[in-house]
């Protein structure tokens, strides 16, 4: 049994738009199944143990709703977590054996911004864990260094949210950065399909998907390198 550290966002309000905002569901319940599925420990944190945001637009039910997100939300132990979450601040990452971010916009406005954050994945990643990530996730990539000081993504094949999604859903001037266009400037070898085809991406240690519909892709490539 592996124990994975899933790092969600907490940030619930998109910029100065005022809208709301959050995890992306299908990012966080997708993998979450994944992971306990395949008999491993699974814990859930924010920054500060901050409860966790659905962003509303993937929030679907019915018929158009992802099976693990129907399933997720008519778990109560699921659910519960979103409302109590653990605190990264008082996570040991290198006591895990994968430490992985979902996406949604929020993680671009405290994820991608915080030096705990930042030093949690940094630690994770110079400890030998595996990192991963998907969508929006990679935001949290922005300031994250390694032991010499070198960006994580520098060099290695990542892929994210592009850019083309997001002008597709209309938040280009919504984000306070391109996701694709900063991965691109931290050195990554950025890898993109057509906007909202699964695609997820392994170099080494490093995970990344696309798009929500990325989610179980990234997640068996985590299974399959612990």
């Amino acid at each position: 049994m592996a124990r994975i550290l899933i790092l969600s966002t907490a940030a619930d309000v998109l910029g100065d738009t005022g809208n709301p905002t959050g995890v992306w569901y299908e990012e966080l319940a997708s993998p979450y199944y994944a992971f306990l599925d395949a008999g491993h420990d699974v814990t859930l944190v924010t920054l500060g143990g901050r409860p966790i945001p659905i962003d509303p637009n993937s929030d679907v039910t019915g018929e158009d709703a992802p099976a693990s997100v129907s399933r997720f939300r008519a778990d109560a132990a699921a659910t519960a977590l979103l409302e109590n979450p653990g605190r990264l601040e008082d996570e040991d990452v290198t006591a895990y054996d994968a430490l992985y971010i979902p996406g949604g916009h929020g993680a671009m406005f405290d994820l991608a911004e915080s030096a705990l954050a930042a030093k949690a994945i940094g630690a994770a990643w110079d400890s030998g864990k595996v990192v991963a990530s998907v969508c929006h996730g990679p935001a949290a990539f922005k300031k994250v260094v390694d032991a010499n000081g070198l960006p994580i993504v520098k060099g290695r094949k990542v892929t994210a949210f592009t850019n083309s999604e997001e002008e597709a859903v209309g938040l280009t001037e919504a984000v306070p950065f391109l996701l694709e266009t900063t991965l691109r400037a931290l050195g990554a070898d950025f890898e993109g399909v057509d906007d909202w085809l699964p695609h997820a991406v392994a170099d080494g240690r490093l995970v990344t998907g696309q798009n929500p519909a990325s989610s179980e892709a990234a997640a068996r490539k985590v299974l399959e390198l612990i």
